[in-house]
């Protein structure tokens, strides 16, 4: 047996509790992973609420990702007592996901926690630190240097946001954090911002081309927001757009694309590549120390999960929230 937080609609309606279940249970999959740490993300807060159409079939154990130590496989990248980390895939909205005891997945899921990392600290990253870090990546292909000039992150005080801007700090860019949290302000400094504004700029209709004020940007609201990020950035900048906090629509313009050069990449983190899997989670094991982290943690149990996700959904909860699967 093994615990879970699950989900089920029927007749009863939409509920999600923590329950025991037996292994056999488990979906199909060539490797059993027994989970130690998960996080609560913001996919997840939509799926464990039910406000937003995450979960695709029930009943479902949601957590779109996990640490922790192969208990037996029969794919050949994986052998028991490999410490592996997974991402995406779909886990958590079609297939059973981390918020549980165990998981049973597919190996070419998976990849290896890089060094000796600890499952506790890569889950402090989890997917949204993880998504930053392909954010950083994609901006820094394109050729976002530091001193290029400031680089702009929406939706400052979540997952992501905490993360991209500790990332981008590290790496020597000056960083403008946008929130709707002023009382949050020592923490993004702590973390990296040099300068915060409000996410009100941002976050109403705008002009098509504004004021030229960032070189890249990593956006992670959508909607508005992108619309006005896009609107002011400096002629042949860069924004990574990879979150839709505010909404899945973009009311914009082609005339920041055209007029000034701005280069828009959309960041899909649910199926990368195996290698640059491997090369984001290389950098952010090198980038990232326990130390930086702890600064952005909140850890709850199994148990704290659903109360946990309705907070989340109603901005009370900031930077990670890693999840002990075993308490």
């Amino acid at each position: 047996m093994f615990r879970a937080v699950f989900i089920e609609k029927d007749e009863r309606g939409y509920r999600a509790d923590v329950v025991e279940l037996p292994e056999s249970r488990l979906p199909d999959g060539d490797v059993l992973v027994n989970v130690e740490f998960s996080t609560l993300n913001y996919k997840d807060g939509l799926a464990i609420t039910g406000k937003g159409p995450i979960v695709r079939s029930f009943p479902m154990v949601p957590g779109i990702d996990f640490a922790g130590v192969v208990s037996s496989s029969s794919n050949p990248a994986f052998a028991a007592g490999d410490r592996v980390v997974l991402n995406g895939w779909g886990v958590g909205e079609h297939h059973w996901g981390g918020l549980a005891q165990r998981a049973k997945v597919k190996g070419e899921w998976l990849i290896k926690l890089p060094g000796s990392m600890p499952s506790r600290r890569a889950m402090i990253i989890g997917t949204a630190g993880y998504t930053a870090m392909l954010s950083v990546m994609a901006l820094e292909k394109y050729g976002i240097h530091p001193g290029a000039g400031d680089v702009l992150v929406t939706g400052a005080g979540g997952g992501v946001g905490s993360i991209a801007i500790m990332l981008l700090h590290k790496l020597g860019f000056r960083v403008v954090a946008s929130t709707g949290r002023p009382e949050e302000e020592l923490y993004l400094k702590n973390l990296g911002a040099s300068e915060i504004i409000d996410r009100t700029q941002l976050s109403q209709p705008g002009k098509p081309l504004q004021k030229e004020r960032w070189i890249a940007a990593i956006d992670s609201v959508g909607s508005h927001t992108l619309a006005n990020v896009c609107g002011g950035i400096r002629a042949d900048g860069a924004v990574a757009a990879c979150g839709m906090a505010q909404g899945l629509d973009f009311p914009a313009s082609v005339a920041p694309f055209i007029l000034r050069g701005v280069a828009l990449f959309g960041i899909n983190s649910v199926t990368r590549p195996k290698a640059e899997r491997i090369e984001a989670w290389n950098r952010l094991a090198s980038l990232l120390t326990e130390a930086d982290l702890e600064r952005t943690v909140m850890e709850v149990g199994l148990k704290d999960v659903v109360a946990a996700a309705g907070r989340l959904m109603s901005s009370q909860i900031r930077g990670r929230t890693v999840v002990d699967v075993n308490r």
